[in-house]
């Protein structure tokens, strides 16, 4: 199976003289006047029995409020998926015309669209464009081009041409602005080269907040770093309708009815940049709305962690049409990677919990547009502290005959750690029906729990509690707790292809950045005051009613939080330099 990959050449009409045939059509006695449009058809990726495309449509003449790119294909190419457009086809006629985020051309003004399509035999160029009925002037490549030497070929298994692991011999981008605050702290330099997230939480993320980077201003800062290589930008996708239900400090600016706002004002202009043919040649990885679909499995009824808030969400389907809405969308972009949050083992590890969520994810993956094929993988541990491993103790193991899954700390778990875990439930979801490629990703950023509390070794046989307490290098003080926790250090580096079906170590949560106030902070970000950020709190049934375990004097969740930074620095494991 033979595949290529082009760059993306900007609207030409080729002469002759290239040794090219002409594709430009211009009407008779207008030689010397601009066409009213020009497009730019571009075959990005082809193999055996299909191919994806890039088009921009120019408009030269008046400005427009909406728009209809008409062509008819030479042989018997079918678009499937298409992106920031609306296609029809019949027969080999096709028309594109403007979603309701784009419909506005202005005179000199492009927008810009792409498609998959499947064909067999020859796959040309059309020969003729027309906007809004006027012939346009046509440049492009198909069919059998040159691939671009400055942009390596994938490794891909599958036909939308998508490498298997796109962390793999991928370099990754470090965001310059949380890359300046952690440089800033005394001894931040030994970490502000390493890559992290940038989360979208919320729509005016996407342009920008308070004179930060946009999301295109990371895109253009992330072609910078790329060079000849490959090069993976991290996007946390995370404003859906009622957002995150069982907790406060990390509810978000839409309503639990806000799901046509989410389709139109957050996905839709996020995928309109992502699909810009100008970042085609960037890998772009997605950690689609943490924390979502596992609080439909464990707090939206039928158990005492159950929240009204959460229970609103299942009834009304609002998490799983913004996921499979967020699922279709970005996955129909070929270098988009979408991988699904899956909670954590002290979340979703227990029997009660674990089939359910996998029944959860493919549900939600299979309807309302997705496919499983808009699944990369799945992610455990966003934001989260729970180890990567335990090196002291195995769920395996027993003391005096008790298993260790008797004791408090396991609680009957089948999971003691985020890799293990990972891994099980990557069986689970292949078996369920998700590609045999699936890849996982682990959060690192802050579960390596080192320091003078980490233990040496094995904690003591005189009783299943004492050898794990002793054993665990988890010092929270109960796996339910989260909001910005004490004794918490730096967990393993970012790398690619850590293990057995892990796709990378990941940094997902950036260091520093706090998981909620201590106190209620008036805001004008949705965010809400949690009191498991509050560090006099004494727990609720989903922590077992145990203190909270938070650092004082926190500021709002996603706020620089310096010490805490200070902290994840002194209790990195492995150790810093």
């Amino acid at each position: 199976m033979s595949r290529t990959r082009l760059s993306l050449i900007a609207a030409l009409a080729l002469t002759a003289g290239s040794g090219a045939a002409a594709l430009t059509a211009v009407p008779a006695g207008a030689a010397a006047a601009a066409p009213a449009c020009t497009v730019g058809y571009t075959v990005q990726n082809q193999w055996d029995t299909g191919f994806t495309a890039a088009v921009t449509v120019t408009n030269n003449g008046a400005a427009k409020s909406g728009w209809s790119l008409k062509w008819t294909y030479g042989g018997n190419q079918k678009i499937g998926n298409a992106w920031n457009t609306k296609v029809t086809q019949s027969g080999t006629a096709v028309t594109a015309a403007n979603e309701s985020y784009n419909g506005s051309l202005p005179t000199g003004g492009s927008a810009s669209f792409g498609f998959q399509a499947s064909y067999s035999g020859t796959n040309a160029v059309p020969a003729t464009f027309t906007l809004d009925g006027v012939t346009c002037n046509v440049g492009g490549t198909g069919g059998t081009p040159t691939p671009d030497p400055t942009i390596p070929t994938p490794t891909p298994t599958d036909p939308s041409g998508k490498a298997d692991n796109p962390y793999a011999g991928a370099k990754v981008y470090v965001n310059p602005e949380w890359s300046a605050l952690a440089a800033a702290e005394p001894g931040g330099s030994r970490v502000a080269n390493q890559p992290t997230y940038v989360w979208l939480d919320r729509i005016a993320a996407i342009n920008g907040v308070n004179g930060g980077m946009g999301l295109r201003a990371h895109l253009d800062e992330a072609l910078k770093q790329k060079g000849s290589g490959d090069l993976v930008v991290q996007l946390v996708i995370y404003d859906l309708p009622g957002r995150d239900c069982a907790a406060f400090a990390s509810n978000g600016e839409l309503g639990p009815n806000d799901i046509d706002k989410y389709k139109t004002q957050y996905i839709d202009p996020i995928a309109s940049i992502l699909s810009d043919a100008k970042y085609a040649g960037l890998r772009i990885a997605t950690v689609i709305e943490p924390d979502s679909l596992p609080n439909l499995v464990t707090n939206a009824g039928g158990t005492n962690t159950t929240t009204d808030a959460c229970v609103t969400m299942k009834s009304n389907g609002n998490y799983e049409k913004g996921v499979g809405y967020a699922l279709d969308k970005l996955g129909a972009i070929p270098n988009v990677y979408n991988y699904i949050d899956a909670g954590h083992h002290g979340w979703l590890g227990w029997d009660t919990n674990i089939g359910p969520s996998v029944q959860e994810f493919y549900r939600t993956a299979t309807s309302n547009g997705a496919s499983v094929n808009d699944v990369t993988g799945f992610i455990v541990n966003t934001a989260n502290y729970s180890p990567t491993k335990e090196p002291y103790f195995k769920v395996t193991d027993s003391v005096n005959g008790q298993t260790v899954r008797q004791s408090k700390w396991v609680d009957w778990n089948q999971y003691v750690d985020e890799q293990s875990f990972a891994q099980g439930l990557r069986d689970k979801l292949v078996a369920a029906g998700f590609n045999s490629n699936l890849g996982m990703l682990i959060d690192t950023s802050r579960n390596g729990w080192g320091g003078t509390a980490r233990p040496a070794g094995p904690g003591p046989l005189t009783s299943v509690d004492d050898y794990v307490n002793g054993s665990r290098t988890d010092r929270r003080i109960h796996v339910g707790n989260w909001c910005n926790q004490s004794g918490a250090g730096l967990g393993e580096r970012p790398t690619a292809a850590p293990a057995a079906g892990i796709d990378a170590y990941v940094w997902v949560k950036p260091p520093g950045e706090s998981d909620g106030s201590s106190s209620a902070v008036s805001n004008d970000e949705g965010k809400g005051f949690d009191r498991m950020c509050d560090p006099t709190y004494g727990g609720n049934a989903r922590n077992g009613n145990n203190p909270s375990g938070a650092l004082p004097n926190a500021p709002l969740a996603g706020h620089w939080f310096s010490a805490q930074f200070q902290q994840l620095m002194q209790n990195a494991y492995p150790p810093l330099p």
